[in-house]
C-alpha cells in the first residue's frame, strides 16, 4: 500500500488508525486544523474542512483516503451545536468529493465515517446493513444526510464505503474513559430501564475492520461493530466486574437528564438502544478479536 490520507486524523480515532497503518503504508499524511508540520514520519496538513488551500494537492496518486471529521456529539443539542454537528460532516464529506474529482489520479478508495446510530431505536430486531430499519430523529437525520453527501457526488476512478461505526471503546479516548470512572466512583448501575442495547467495538477490531474493507475493496455501507450487542445492565455490570467496584448505583431516566445538562451532553446517548450487527463483515470472513465484551474490557483495563 502507497500512500493513505486521515482526514481529521489527530483524534481518538485517527491516532489508532495511525497507529494501526504506519508500517503498511509508506507515506501517511494527516489533514488537520491545526499546524502544518512533519512529526514521526507523518506529515500534518492545515485545512479549515470547508475550502481548497493547497492541501487538496497531496490527493493526486493516494491509494486511501480516510475522512473523520465532524464535530462531537457529546454536546447539548443546542440549535447553535446541532447546527455544526451537520455541517462539520456534510461541508467536509463535500469538499473531500471535491477534491477527489479534481484530480488526475484520485484516490482508489474513500471511506467515510457515518454511524451506526442511523437505525432506528430497537430492542427486538438486530439492525445489519439489508435488513437493518433507518429511523427518524435528529441523529438519525444527520446520519442520513451525511452518508448522501458522500454518495451523491459520483466518483468513477474512486470506490466509497460508508463505515457505520459503533461505541469504539479504547484506552486513549472514547466513550471508554468516562464510562469506567463513572464505574470507579460506584455509579456504574444500569442506565435509564438498562433494557437498551449498547452496539459496541473494541479499538484493535475497528482498524483491523477498516483494513479488511480496503483490502476487500468492500463498497456502500458497512457497519462496524462487535458481533454481539449487549443490554445496557449487562455492559455495565461487566465494567463493573473489570474495574473491580462490587456496586454501582443504578441512575434512572431524570438523574440521567439532570447529570447530562450537569456534563453537557444528551442522555439519548446512553438511553438510544442501538442493536446494530456486523453482517457485511461476517460474510467476508472478518475475524473479531474482541469478540465479547468480556475481552475487550480485560484488555483496556
Amino acid at each position: 500500500m502507497n500512500k493513505l490520507i486521515i482526514a481529521a486524523g489527530t483524534g481518538f480515532l485517527g491516532q489508532v488508525l495511525v497507529n494501526h497503518f504506519k508500517d503498511k503504508f509508506e507515506e501517511i499524511i494527516i489533514l488537520t486544523r491545526g499546524n502544518t508540520k512533519i512529526e514521526d514520519g507523518i506529515k500534518y496538513l492545515n485545512w479549515n474542512a470547508k475550502t481548497f488551500s493547497g492541501w487538496e494537492k497531496e490527493f493526486e496518486n493516494t491509494t486511501v483516503l480516510i475522512n473523520l471529521t465532524g464535530k462531537s456529539v457529546d454536546c447539548r443539542y443546542t440549535k447553535e451545536n446541532k447546527k455544526e454537528i451537520l455541517l462539520s460532516r456534510i461541508e467536509s464529506t463535500k469538499i473531500l468529493n471535491k477534491a477527489v474529482l479534481n484530480c488526475q489520479n484520485p484516490p482508489k478508495h474513500f471511506l467515510n465515517s457515518s454511524t451506526s446510530t442511523i437505525y432506528r431505536f430497537s430492542l427486538d430486531k438486530e439492525m445489519d446493513e439489508i435488513n437493518g430499519e433507518i429511523g427518524n430523529d435528529f441523529s438519525m437525520n444527520v446520519a442520513q444526510s451525511w452518508e448522501k453527501a458522500f454518495f451523491k457526488t459520483e466518483t468513477p476512478k474512486t470506490i466509497k464505503t460508508a463505515l457505520r461505526t459503533s461505541i469504539v471503546l479504547g484506552k486513549h479516548g472514547g466513550a471508554f474513559i468516562p464510562l469506567k470512572t463513572l464505574a470507579k466512583f460506584g455509579f456504574g448501575g444500569q442506565q435509564g430501564k438498562g433494557n437498551q442495547f449498547i452496539s459496541w467495538v473494541h479499538e484493535t477490531d475497528f482498524a483491523r475492520a477498516i483494513e479488511l474493507i480496503i483490502e476487500r475493496e468492500m463498497t456502500g455501507v458497512v457497519n462496524i461493530v462487535s458481533p454481539k450487542p449487549i443490554e445496557n445492565r449487562n455492559f455495565m455490570a461487566l465494567l463493573r466486574k473489570a474495574v473491580k467496584v462490587p456496586f454501582g448505583v443504578p441512575i434512572n431516566e431524570t438523574l440521567l437528564k439532570l447529570g447530562a445538562i450537569l456534563i453537557r451532553t444528551e442522555p439519548e446517548l446512553v438511553l438510544k438502544s442501538r442493536n446494530v450487527i456486523p453482517k457485511k463483515l461476517q460474510q467476508n470472513g472478518f475475524q473479531f478479536e474482541f469478540d465479547t465484551l468480556e475481552k475487550a474490557l480485560k484488555n483496556l483495563v
